[in-house]
């Protein structure tokens, strides 16, 4: 099947697969213990591997019995669990892909999988980014303090992948360059030295997100974005590229009126699998490093949910004109909308905003809760 057309009919039979059991951001360990011992296809070789800090175990799901070493992990900041999600549909694919069972083969006879779908469950359970010692396993890559990070790199070394997948959340207001658009997804080949030398391996990686690129881009045209590669001595991706796995890591962002990530998910899937068929078929070397640089890098901070254009602003018997940006902030058990900033705003965007020509607006400071404002302007 053509590359192009293997993504699109992952995109459109997704339902098929997606594990229904998932259907929030707010997953804890226990919803995934379930969906991991009741495997019972034979597709998966299923190992406790260790527990974390409290002591929730922590899996390793093995399939496939080829040549190619794929290692993936998720979830090691606990609130972060776009890819989990997308990674039980991918095991449910693996078990029955239905009409696309050839390529799902080719994947499993040149490729050999391994994924860690939780590597912070005690994280997960605060729905916090840092595990239960509060150290950020993500910054532990050296001296490896947390025992989720010794985890990890024990069974980076004991694999020795030729290709790694580390998988992300990161915040929904990264837009794709400097545009409104979101960067819905954004890739990184992590560098391995201050200076960001381009050896075989990590040209690979540039090369296969370049591919995955090509493809993403006919679902989310504009939406993809690209982080700096500085050098981060204590990170994984850095670390992990320094010992010769190709790593590509993957940050699932924002998409409009997608506050569960629920369609973030569904790229995941996408995006993954296309690049397995990729790597299995070794179709993603015809790309250049010129066509990985080409994607925009991220641009913080430039994105709003809401904002409220020209509003007029009652203080001290006068008024002023001001936007009001509101943007979203995650607590353990929910999202609450807080107005984050108040002025001229004119250089930013929002997944939804709306120019109320200088109608007033009483009462409004720097961290009021929003949802009013949103109800009376975005809802009604």
């Amino acid at each position: 099947m053509q590359k192009k057309m293997f993504a699109n009919q992952l995109y459109k039979t997704y339902e098929t697969y997606k594990e229904q059991k998932l259907s929030h951001r707010r997953i804890k360990h226990n919803d995934i213990l379930p969906l991991i011992k009741n495997r019972n296809s034979g597709v998966f070789e299923i190992s406790e591997i260790g527990k974390s800090f409290e002591g929730r175990e922590i899996y390793l799901l093995k399939a496939g019995t080829g040549k190619i070493k794929v290692m993936l992990w998720s979830q090691m900041h606990g609130d972060e669990p776009t890819a989990t999600q997308a990674l039980f549909d991918i095991f449910n694919f693996f078990e029955h892909p239905g009409d696309l069972k050839d390529e799902a083969e080719l994947i499993l006879k040149n490729c050999t999988l391994y994924f860690i779908p939780m590597l912070n469950p005690d994280g997960a359970k605060r729905f916090q980014r840092r595990n239960a010692q509060d150290i950020d396993i993500n910054r532990d890559a050296l001296r490896l303090e947390s025992p989720e990070a010794k985890l990890l790199m024990k069974y980076r070394d004991v694999v020795n992948p030729d290709f790694g997948f580390n998988l992300h959340d990161q915040d929904v207001w990264y837009s794709a360059g400097n545009t409104k658009h979101p960067a819905t997804l954004s890739f990184l080949t992590p560098a391995f030295d201050n200076e960001k030398t381009i050896n075989e391996s990590r040209k690979k990686s540039m090369q296969l997100i370049a591919e995955m690129n090509d493809v993403l881009q006919n679902f989310i045209p504009n939406q993809i974005g690209r982080y700096s590669d500085d050098f981060m001595p204590t990170a994984f991706g850095d670390n992990i590229q320094k010992k010769g796995t190709s790593t590509i890591l993957i940050e699932s962002g924002g998409f409009a009126d997608d506050q569960e990530r629920q369609i973030v998910r569904k790229l995941n899937f996408v995006a993954i699998l296309y690049a397995l068929y990729s790597i299995s078929n070794n179709n993603f070397v015809i790309k250049e490093i010129t066509d990985y640089e080409k994607i925009p890098f991220n641009k913080k901070n430039k994105l709003f949910d809401y904002i409220i254009r020209n509003a007029a602003i009652p203080n001290n018997n006068m008024k002023y004109k001001a936007d009001i940006g509101i943007r979203s902030r995650s607590l353990h058990d929910k999202d609450i909308f807080e107005i984050e900033e108040i002025g001229d705003l004119s250089q930013n965007y929002a997944y939804f905003e709306i120019d109320i020509n200088g109608a007033e607006i009483i009462s409004v400071n720097i961290g009021n809760d929003a949802e009013f404002l949103i109800q009376t302007y975005f809802v009604s």
